[in-house]
């Protein structure tokens, strides 16, 4: 029997199904992100799901008491549904039903600034949407004549037309063909720029983390950026970039994301490829970790997988431990047994310990660091301010007939690159052992 779809509203009831990586509280924070008015909470506790109505029927009329003593228009789960029980139990509640990954998508329609996010957004929602037009709504049961034009028309034989269920389904294709065309020109866009980055030597650094763990307000304390930053789930969803200067590497540039979470949708992940590319083809990623989170565990065990899943899980990585202002915990470097470092702890919101960040992601970035002295001819002043603007300048002396003599500590690939017009070709094979620039 098909039926109506209820209306939705913003009084929402939640059913928390409790598993041992599940978080209630969390759940709750979704649902608040999404604009919505929690208006009770129910926990449930399942060891399999019912295939028709995932809780069984008990359950089920004790939800429907609650929703109707709560005076809930939107019951949320926070579990994915599959389109069946989606329907079911909406018929059972009269009341419109959501699962996990309709919720996050809802949230990332609302927050989508820029028109590749909101074509990612739309494409993530159209996909998840496709598995559901059959169940909601009456209309798309009807079927709409045939034209009578056709083959063995002249007999008075007409086809029988097609559904609006099938135009739905054609008009949501063509919808999808056009947005994966525009994603690919946005795709093309991006790689063209990454080379362009790579050929001016130019490094790129990524922030990546849960949501919340707050990557932006870090962002905007490292670039002195105006990314908008706030205390809550995917307050930041267009990514960023900005450069980032560093000593010794000189310009850098640093990546804003998306921040993940648990069960994040894999179509999702799928849609937002263009973006998270970014992530992949970083030279190093800055895991921000929120060290007040008693399950800050879990939750880098859940970035992990994303990064796995788009392929990034090679590039290396620097653990930064974020709100020690939180904690009773000094700005500090942990370096791991070969003495780079592996964790930095900082507060974004109070600036300290992001010099020592600074500092560690130049190590990181530049561990082939050379030491030596070059001495420049009054007409070389252009490579002079190129050396000052890599930070690679320790001293300089000028001598008396003009000459500068710089003491420098440079990233080996900076030097080499620099190398022809700096260094004889035996002076440059004696520091860095190649001279084939």
């Amino acid at each position: 029997m098909w039926f109506e779809r209820p209306e939705a509203g913003t009084q929402a009831l939640l059913v928390h199904l409790v598993e041992a990586d599940s978080s209630a509280a969390e759940f709750t924070e979704l649902v608040l992100s999404a604009g919505l008015v929690p208006a009770a909470c129910i926990h449930v506790k399942r060891r399999s799901a019912h295939p028709k109505t995932y809780v069984g029927s008990g359950k089920l009329q004790e939800l429907r008491d609650l929703a109707e003593a709560s005076e809930a228009e939107l019951v949320i789960f926070d579990q994915d549904l599959s389109p069946t029980q989606e329907r079911n139990i909406e018929a059972a509640l009269e009341c419109r039903v959501i699962g996990r990954t309709g919720l996050i998508l809802d949230i990332f329609g609302q927050r989508a600034r820029t028109y590749e996010g909101q074509l990612q957004v739309e494409l993530a929602q159209l996909q998840h949407m496709s598995t559901r037009l059959v169940r909601g709504w009456t209309h798309l049961d009807r079927q709409r004549g045939g034209s009578g034009r056709g083959q063995g028309s002249s007999m008075g034989i007409t086809g029988t037309g097609e559904t609006q269920l099938e135009s739905d389904q054609r008009i949501l294709r063509a919808r999808v063909k056009h947005i994966n065309q525009q994603l690919d020109k946005v795709r093309k866009q991006r790689t063209q720029n990454r080379r362009s980055r790579v050929r001016a030597d130019i490094r790129s650094v990524s922030l990546v983390g849960y949501t919340n763990a707050g990557k932006s307000t870090l962002f905007n304390r490292l670039c002195d950026a105006h990314v908008h930053a706030a205390d809550q789930l995917f307050a930041t969803l267009d990514p960023t970039l900005r450069q980032l200067d560093l000593p010794v590497i000189g310009k850098a540039i640093l990546t804003d994301t998306v921040g993940f979470i648990r069960s994040l949708p894999h179509g999702l992940v799928k849609a937002f490829r263009a973006t998270l590319e970014e992530v992949e083809q970083a030279d190093l990623l800055l895991h921000v970790v929120d060290a007040v989170s008693a399950e800050k565990d879990h939750q880098m065990h859940e970035v992990n997988g994303v990064l796995k899943e788009i392929d990034a899980d090679a590039v290396p990585q620097l653990l930064v431990y974020n709100k020690i202002d939180l904690l009773d915990e000094a700005p500090r470097v942990d370096r791991g047994a070969d003495g780079l470092p592996v964790r930095v702890w900082v507060s974004s919101l109070s600036g300290a310990g992001v010099d020592i960040l600074v500092g560690a992601i130049s190590e990181l970035l530049g561990q082939q660091v050379i030491e030596t002295t070059v001495h420049l001819e009054p007409h070389e002043g252009q490579l002079r301010a190129e050396l000052f603007a890599l930070g690679a300048v320790l001293k300089e002396a000028t001598l008396a007939d003009g000459t500068m003599n710089l003491q420098l500590r440079i990233e080996r690939h900076s030097l080499e690159r620099l190398g022809k017009r700096l260094l004889s070709p035996a002076t440059l094979l004696a520091i860095t052992g190649t001279e084939d620039i």
